[in-house]
Parts: structure tokens; sequence; C-alpha cells
């Protein structure tokens, strides 16, 4: 085997090999100590997060926004949650009362679980906590990645479920929709995910971050960053992308039989998902815990001590502002656009770039320079191109020859007794117009003036 041979396969082994030996040597009360932490971190930026998403949309819709409960308003959320536990709890007689009871469970406690294995800091003995040397992170595992993915997928099961056991058609609908577009978008997800290992070399969330020392992978990978930011949108059920709890066609959607404190399980589990993806997000795109670029280059101590945190926070809040500026933003999109945009559009780009990264990546190992990568990549990309647009050229032409002819009946949006849209192609009837009311009263008028005449006569 040749020399550079055997520098690649020392590189691939370092890159597969991560060094968790700081972690699992906490006191159980250091222990406890991280966790009830994580779960304070969770609570006080969702209490936030309300507030904050309340006075931004009334910001963007020029309105004054919640200004009565505490200064400014600070604690509107919290009398928001008060209110919530002191409302009567019903439970609708239809109902499957066992599961009915354990949905916003199942949904809520997973919320919880994925904090775990974020990094706050680095994975070195850098914070003191009550003279006991510890990393900023309750835990890792070789396959955190994994980890968090099962994890919010177990989180579905109680909006699922929850639509299952209400005994109702409205909520029902709202739970298949939540699955069908759990599993549209977690594939995409998962590949976005897949090309971070690719780059990385692991999946631990403390080695990922420690990957981006030179450059973060919003950089290196734009594309998976913005597959992975439309794809936790879509995950958590939050505007544009809120289909299962459509108040404009599902009343609520699958918490439409939900009331008080089991309500409230719900609204909790939404926020806290948003506070975990977008804490994913940094940990995999953003450099995590890392100090931004102008800042790491003049002040060394800025990865250091406590402050990795206070970068990690300020990455997360911004994140949480583009949720609700999206929800101010865009309109609620439809449900066949929601499917068309998952498997149409971001499961084929995620698939290719995946192909691509994984290309720069085999290419890299085997010691290619760079004009040769990018000519390699930039060839296929190319072919790629090509064969979409000859295949859209016949397509077009099959759509043009199957089209329907004009001559044959309008189509009857009324013939199996409800009202539906008509398909591709199909003309709906012309709607006879209504008469101006001017014309209304003159008939009525002609009527009246006649009868009168027949009377009289």
């Amino acid at each position: 085997m040749s020399a550079l041979a055997h520098i690649a396969e020392a590189q691939r082994s370092v890159l597969a090999a991560e060094d968790l030996s700081m972690f699992g040597r906490d006191p159980w009360w250091l222990v406890v100590i991280k966790a009830v932490f994580c779960f304070a971190f969770l609570m006080i930026t969702v209490l936030f997060s309300i507030v904050w998403e309340r006075k931004v949309v009334a910001w963007m819709q020029l309105r004054i926004g919640p200004n009565r409960h505490g200064p400014w308003g600070m604690l509107q959320s919290l009398a928001d949650g008060i209110k919530l536990m002191l409302k009567e709890d019903v439970i609708v007689k239809r109902a499957d009362k066992v599961v009915y009871v354990l949905a916003p469970i199942v949904a809520a406690i997973p919320a919880f679980m994925a904090i775990a294995v974020i990094p706050f800091g680095p994975a070195g003995n850098e914070v003191s906590i009550f003279g006991h040397r510890t990393t900023m992170q309750l835990t890792d595992l070789p396959i955190a990645m994994l980890y968090i993915l099962a994890v919010a997928s177990v989180g579905i099961y109680g909006i699922v479920l929850a639509g299952w056991s209400s005994g109702s058609t409205y909520p029902l609908l709202g739970g298949l929709r939540s699955c069908a577009q759990m599993i549209s978008y977690e594939i995409a997800m998962g590949a976005a995910f897949a090309s971070v290992f690719l780059y990385s070399g692991s999946m631990s969330t403390s080695a990922i971050v420690e990957a981006q020392a030179d450059r973060w992978f919003i950089i290196l990978l734009p594309v998976s960053f913005i597959i992975y930011v439309v794809t936790m949108v879509g995950e958590t059920n939050r505007a544009p992308f809120d289909m299962p709890e459509s108040e404009g066609d599902l009343v609520g959607g699958f918490n439409t039989e939900y009331s008080s404190i089991k309500f409230a399980m719900f609204m909790l589990a939404e926020y806290v998902n948003m506070v975990t993806v977008s804490a994913v997000s940094a940990t995999l795109f953003l450099g995590g815990w890392r100090a931004p670029y102008p800042i790491s280059t003049f002040w060394e101590g800025a990865n250091h001590g406590w402050w990795p945190m206070l970068w990690f926070v300020i990455k997360v809040q911004l994140l949480l502002f583009f949720f609700i500026w999206l929800r101010g933003t865009l309109p609620r999109v439809r449900y066949d656009q929601l499917m068309k945009l998952g498997w149409k559009v971001l499961i084929p780009v995620s698939v290719v770039w995946l192909m691509l990264v994984a290309t720069v990546r085999a290419l890299r190992n085997e010691n290619y320079d760079f004009q040769q990568i990018v000519l390699y990549v930039g060839g296929a990309v190319v072919a790629v191109l090509l064969l979409s647009f000859v295949a859209d050229i016949f397509r077009d032409k099959r759509e043009k020859e199957a089209a329907p002819v004009e001559d044959e009946a309008p189509f009857d949006p009324m013939a199996g007794g409800y009202p539906v849209p008509p398909k591709p192609g199909q003309t709906l009837p012309p709607v006879p117009r209504r008469r101006s009311r001017q014309e209304r009263q003159l008939v009525g008028t002609a009527e009246t003036t006649n009868g009168e005449e027949a009377d009289g006569a």
C-alpha cells in the first residue's frame, strides 16, 4: 500500500473515532443539576418565546401586543399558563379515555429529551460547578444525532394518538395530516443530517461542533442547511406548514377536543420542539457554542469558560425569531402544496446533494486536487440538469397530447352531492351573473304594479 493510501486511511480512522471519555464521570448530584438546568432552560426559553412571538407579530402588524402582565407584558405567557391550568378539564364521551389522556404526555415528554445531547460548551473541563470540573453538556453518544431523530419521531405519535382517540372527524384528519407530514419531511431531514455526518466523520454532537473549528458547515453545506430549515418548520407543525391544526378547515385539528392542562401540554410540546430544532440547527450548521467569526479572531477566550453558552443562546434566539418571522409573513399553504414540496422538491434535492457531498468527500480522501473535484462535480451537475430538461420536454409533450378536448361537457362540481374542485384540464360551467340591484327593483316594481292593476280590474 502506498504512503498516500496510508495517510488517507489514518485520516478516516481519526475522523471515525470520537473522544467521549469526558462524559459519564460526573457524580450523581451533578447529573441531577445538569438535567434540571436543561429542563429550566427549555421552560424559560418557551416562556420568553411566547411573549416574544406575540410582541414581534404585533410589531409587524402595527399592534400593541401584550402590555398588562408584568413589565412590558413579559409575564403574559405565565398568565396564559395559569389560565389554562385553571380552566375546566373536559373529556368527550366518544373518546378512548386512556389514549386520550396519554396523548399529550406522549407528545410533551420526548420534546424535552433531545436537549440532553446538545452541547452548550466545549467537551473539556472548561467550567467548575461547586468545585467539580465538568463539561457543558449533560451527555453525549456516538450516535447522538440518531437519538435526536428517534426522539423527534416518537413525539409525532402523541399528535396521531390525540387525533384518533378524540372520537371526532376533524381531530382524526389533523392526526393523519401530521403523520403524512412527518414521513414526508423526515426523509429530507435525514439526508441533510447525512451530509453533516460525511463532513464531520461522526454522529456525536460534540464532535460535530469540534469539526467546525475552522469553518462552519453553513458555508460548506449551504443546501443541507436550507433543506433542514424547511424541514424543521414542517416537523414542528408551524406556519406556514401548520396543516395538522389548520383552523381554516379543521377547526383546531388534532387538539380540537382538548382543554385545560392537556391542551397546554400540546402547546408546550410545540414550543419546546421549536427550541430543540433551533438548538440542533445551531449545533450542526452554525458552529454550536463557537463564537462568531469576527469575535473569535481577536478574542482568544471567547470559546472558553462560560462564554460559549452566550453564543449558543444567541444563535438559538435568532432561529426562534426566524420561526416568528415566517408566521407573521407567509400565509398557510394548501395541503397538496405541502406534500408536493416534500416529495417532489426536498427529497430529490436532498438525495442529489448527498450524492455530490459523498463524491467530494471520496475524491478528497483519494487526494484529488480542488480543480479536479470541481470538474467532476460540475460535470455531474450539468449531466443531471440536461437529463431533467429532456425529461421535462417529453413530459410537456405527453401532457399536451393528453389534454381534454374543448368540446367535451364542462365539469360538474356537484355531481357526487358534494362540491369538489376541478382537476387539471377540467373547466367549470359558466356561472350565471346575478342581476344588479336596480334591475331587481325594476322587476319587483313591475310585478307589484301588474298585481295592483289585476286586483283593480
